[in-house]
């Protein structure tokens, strides 16, 4: 039986580590190991990109109370692809780009709801580039389905220091330009998905892990350590509305799975929900593929590289999967012509990748 002086001292001088691992603490230890310069400004990122998420997630939340359902403005708001501007599209932008501001490490950041490259206000240089998709699957918001935020990390090139005014110069242009980078330079990615519960899922070139927000103490803690996607699954994810849009070979490839005539000779099951995030946070956990392909309306699809397409490959390529925009390219090789490109997308197990890059050949 401890004394109560013996207890006093054990409360007051022993910190009691109950094995909980937050997204903090699995930073700050990965930077202790890895041997890469940097490290310790990834921390910083990632840990105000897990602020920005904590605030669009309670903001979803509570969206159809405080009124922030709906289309922007009242409707006609519209994004640089043409689409209605949600209210929280908005409003996640800000969020996000006021986080970003706040890390010190960005100089240039290009969302789906800028037109073009943005400086990060009052911020003369930064060592990082951040593309991001504030809130995927927006449309879904007002039913209350599953929505997400996407982003991804680059390196700024050397000596990008941009500035404040209207007038840039060739080379604060060409720091603008630095968002141009194929998916294969990325050194972290990540997403947030606002769903039963908050997840974000992030790798920082090392690895795919996964943290669950816990709103008793707001924080996310690590649930899903080193992901790894199944080789094969039973699931494709797609939108058939387009099924007479698509090339034939595809048709043939779906209609092989639908009768369990594929290689695995199993029948599939098709989910769809029509938000990335969430359809893609399906197949990584369960496995099989998920698709935005071409179709004779949209020959490159509706998925963006930057901030969709380049970013989603390299979690699955960490997690062990593949991604390609068809037979012999991986989505992470293609180089971007302009920051709201489109390209198609085959991503999930490294089986069923194989299978359909075989079928379109």
């Amino acid at each position: 039986v401890m004394t109560q002086e013996a207890t006093q001292a054990s409360s007051a001088g022993t910190i009691v580590d109950d094995g909980t691992m937050t997204l903090t603490r699995f930073m700050i230890e990965e930077a202790m190991r890895s041997k890469t310069p940097g490290q310790e400004d990834m921390v910083r990122l990632i840990s105000t990109i897990s602020v920005a998420c904590k605030r669009i997630a309670s903001m979803v939340q509570t969206a159809g109370i405080s009124g922030s359902t709906g289309l922007a403005e009242g409707g006609g708001s519209v994004n640089v692809q043409g689409e209605e501007q949600k209210k929280l599209d908005v409003i996640s932008n800000d969020v996000l780009k006021a986080s970003l501001r706040s890390s010190g490490k960005l100089g240039v950041i290009a969302s789906e709801e800028e037109d073009d490259p943005v400086i990060v206000d009052e911020l003369y240089s930064g060592e990082y580039v951040a593309t991001f998709d504030p809130l995927d699957g927006s449309s879904n918001i007002d039913a209350a389905i599953s929505t997400g935020t996407i982003f991804g990390i680059f390196k700024a090139p050397e000596e990008c220091i941009v500035g404040d005014g209207d007038n840039l110069s060739i080379a604060e242009q060409d720091c603008l330009r630095s968002t141009l980078q194929p998916g294969k330079n990325l050194v972290a990615s990540g997403y947030c998905m606002y769903s039963s519960s908050t997840i974000l899922m992030i790798t920082t070139g090392n690895g795919l892990n996964g943290f669950t927000l816990d709103p008793t103490i707001g924080e996310f803690i690590l649930t899903h350590p080193n992901v790894q996607i199944p080789k094969r699954g039973k699931i494709y994810s797609m939108n058939e509305a387009n099924y007479f849009d698509w090339d034939p070979k595809l048709q043939s490839y779906i209609d092989n799975l639908k009768k369990g005539e594929g290689q695995s000779g199993t029948k599939y099951s098709s989910r769809y929900i029509g938000s990335m995030v969430g359809d893609v946070h399906r197949t990584l956990l369960y496995g099989g593929i998920f698709a935005y392909p071409g179709d004779t309306k949209n020959p490159n699809g509706k998925l963006r590289l930057l901030y969709e397409g380049a970013p989603m490959s390299l979690i699955f390529e960490q997690a062990g999967g593949k991604s390609i925009t068809g037979p012999g390219q991986r989505v992470l090789d293609l180089m971007p012509e302009k920051v709201h490109q489109r390209c198609p997308v085959f991503i999930g197990s490294p089986d069923d990748v194989d299978e359909v890059a075989a079928a379109l050949a």
